[in-house]
């Protein structure tokens, strides 16, 4: 069975909305403002672009990283490369992009629990705000990777849902602090 990791740049209040600047959002680009830049921080992003065999994004992510990533050649060589699959009741073959690889789409939760069980190594999910709470209430989530940032931002799209639910325990594989406040959390899924 295929590994899902969900990876996030997430604030100490749970936010993961607009990290890197997207429009519409009041505290956009929260992970750059304020916050001093320590390259050692980022270190698991790399090695994310060199471990994932394939990308899982929600509608909104793709359409907001579709017209962008497939430019970033020397920033994303690995996620470019890499298959992608969109989750969407609402996406059509003919809105899909033709520069960024093999690109599917998958209907339902289903759909990803199908794909899981496909032979391959992990797949990453980047964005995609409420696929990853609806994958984590549907219990599809494997891993998470998150940055931590040591800012408090209120309102927002989070990571996780407030849907009342089982406790599901994870266990802490890997952990560093930064000078910057910035803490990696690795976590893997107790089953």
């Amino acid at each position: 069975m295929r590994t899902l990791i969900a990876t996030a740049f997430v604030s100490l209040d749970g936010v993961i909305e607009a990290p890197g600047g997207e429009p519409g959002y009041r505290n956009s680009g929260w992970t750059f403002k304020d916050i001093e830049f320590d390259e050692a921080a980022y270190e698991i992003k790399g090695r994310e672009q060199d471990e994932a065999t394939a990308m899982l994004l929600g509608r909104v992510s793709y359409q907001a990283f579709s017209p962008v990533w497939p430019n970033m050649t020397a920033e994303f060589p690995g996620y470019n490369a890499m298959p992608k699959y969109v989750v969407s009741t609402t996406l059509q073959e003919k809105d899909l992009v033709s520069n960024w690889g093999e690109i599917s789409i998958l209907r339902s939760l289903d759909d990803v629990a199908a794909l899981k069980k496909t032979e391959g190594g992990p797949i990453i999910i980047h964005g995609s705000a409420t696929l990853n709470r609806n994958l984590a209430d549907a219990r599809l989530i494997d891993r998470y990777h998150l940055l931590v940032f040591p800012v408090l931002l209120g309102a927002g799209k989070r990571l996780f849902s407030d849907t009342d639910k089982d406790k599901q325990n994870l266990k802490l594989i890997e952990s560093a602090s930064y000078a910057n406040g910035i803490q990696k959390l690795v976590y893997d899924v107790i089953r």
